[in-house]
């Protein structure tokens, strides 16, 4: 088997240089390149003005700080169908991972990962295979059955109300705009924000803007 090159992005310093130093002692394994944001992910990739690196694999983190990975996956495998993308997750069950499989990802890499459990995940995308565990693959499952249908509810780890106010803060209102909105006192809507952030894991409000907007909300 020829070697597989790949290219790491991820915007947490320590996991991109570990990752780096264990895909580059793998046999047949060789890391072409590393970013860690979505403009250098671009960059890299050839998805501005530069030709891209040549690559077979690259892993994908779905949250770059300045802009998703799943967007960064999306224009990828449109300008570039022969990368296969391995999206980089703290969870398995993340809505953000059926997004990214839905823009053409390969499947799925858990970030607690062993590296022998790296090692087959890499070889088996570049092989052309999907990586998905059982509960992605039911979920992307039940997408591609189902199409957009209006009972698809997004994020269902939420409340309704919970899930109610990340459809105004992804429409862009404040914490006091949602409050007069909803007829909510500005601690509770602090509290349902804060409880949003937690159950998407995700570390800030922006963060939870790109995820929301993904699945369709704030069109309102």
């Amino acid at each position: 088997m020829s070697v597989v090159r790949v290219v790491v992005v991820d915007d947490h310093p320590v996991f991109r240089l570990g990752m780096v130093a264990l895909l580059g002692s793998l046999d047949g394994v060789e890391v072409v390149g590393q970013a860690a944001s979505a403009a250098q992910a671009r960059a890299l990739l050839g998805l501005a003005e530069h030709p891209g690196a040549a690559v077979d694999v690259v892993l994908m983190d779905m949250d770059l700080g300045d802009g998703s990975g799943v967007e960064v996956t999306r224009e990828l495998v449109r300008a570039r169908p022969e990368v296969r993308v391995l999206v980089v997750t703290m969870h398995e069950t993340d809505d953000a991972v059926v997004s990214a499989v839905r823009a053409g990802a390969r499947g799925y890499l858990v970030k607690s990962a062993s590296p022998a459990e790296v090692e087959r995940a890499v070889l088996a995308v570049a092989d052309g295979a999907m990586i998905l565990s059982p509960t992605v693959a039911e979920r992307a499952m039940a997408y591609v059955v189902g199409g957009r249908a209006a009972a698809r509810v997004p994020f269902p780890q939420l409340t309704d109300r919970e899930r109610e106010v990340l459809d105004l803060i992804a429409a862009g209102l404040d914490n006091t705009a949602i409050s007069r909105r909803l007829l909510l006192s500005p601690k509770t809507v602090r509290n349902h924000v804060a409880n949003v952030l937690t159950k998407l894991a995700v570390r800030d409000r922006s963060a939870a803007i790109v995820r929301a907007r993904e699945e369709g909300l704030g069109q309102a």
